[in-house]
């Protein structure tokens, strides 16, 4: 049976059980054998992190096939328009590609928002603005990355929905179980069948259909 941890991650902990010297990791918080981190929350990232006790999860969580929808609230320097509101839905171009389809909106500053120790820097004259993006991926730094190319640069990023769960009632380095729901837990099973199971009742020696004429050569995984 699947089980599943929701933990608020506070800024500056690492999203890993080793222990490290100088930095904070999850083991500080957390001490249940087992449970091991879907995807990652960078360092510097707060807000929710996903744990489990199987792995598969990890793989429904972070490939962008399974469209697994991952939530952000972001302050970000300056005061955002709707020009790059529309351009982080639409796509931006990074370095590694073009991100795909969000969802982006301005938003008001939460009420329950809890204050981040260091705060941010602020420089008097520039403002800064609030923003709800929606991903279906996870490149690398991807939302920083995303609203720098717009010209706004994060200051502060808090993850508060991953899927169906969502970080509402968690406290910075509190945690609790969660249950999951049956449509996922159908998918993880799903992903876990061997062959046959997976591919129209076709197995993985199953032999496929050959023609006469030449094919293009199979791409190496």
């Amino acid at each position: 049976m699947t089980q599943v941890i929701l933990f608020n991650k506070p800024f500056h902990v690492l999203c890993q059980f080793s222990p490290h010297e100088q930095k904070t990791t999850l083991k500080d918080f957390i001490d249940i054998q087992g449970f091991y981190p879907c995807g990652r929350l960078d360092y510097d990232s707060e807000g929710l992190l996903i744990l489990s006790n199987k792995g598969s999860l990890q793989s429904l969580i972070s490939q962008p096939r399974h469209k697994m929808t991952k939530t952000y609230l972001v302050q970000v320097e300056g005061d955002i328009g709707s020009s790059a509101l529309t351009a982080l839905a639409e796509g931006v171009q990074l370095k590694d590609g073009l991100t795909r389809p969000a969802e982006a909106q301005r938003v008001a500053e939460p009420d329950w928002l809890w204050p981040r120790h260091p705060p941010i820097r602020e420089r008097r004259h520039i403002p800064t603005s609030w923003v709800e993006l929606s991903i279906r991926e996870g490149k690398n730094r991807q939302v920083r990355r995303m609203t720098a190319a717009v010209g706004y640069p994060t200051l502060r990023l808090i993850r508060i929905r991953i899927g169906p769960w969502s970080l509402t009632g968690l406290n910075p380095g509190s945690w609790n179980f969660s249950d999951v729901p049956e449509k996922i837990e159908t998918k993880l099973n799903r992903l876990e069948a061997p062959g046959p199971a997976r591919k129209n009742g076709r197995g993985n020696n199953a032999q496929r259909p050959t023609s006469s004429a030449p094919g293009r050569p199979r791409r190496k995984s």
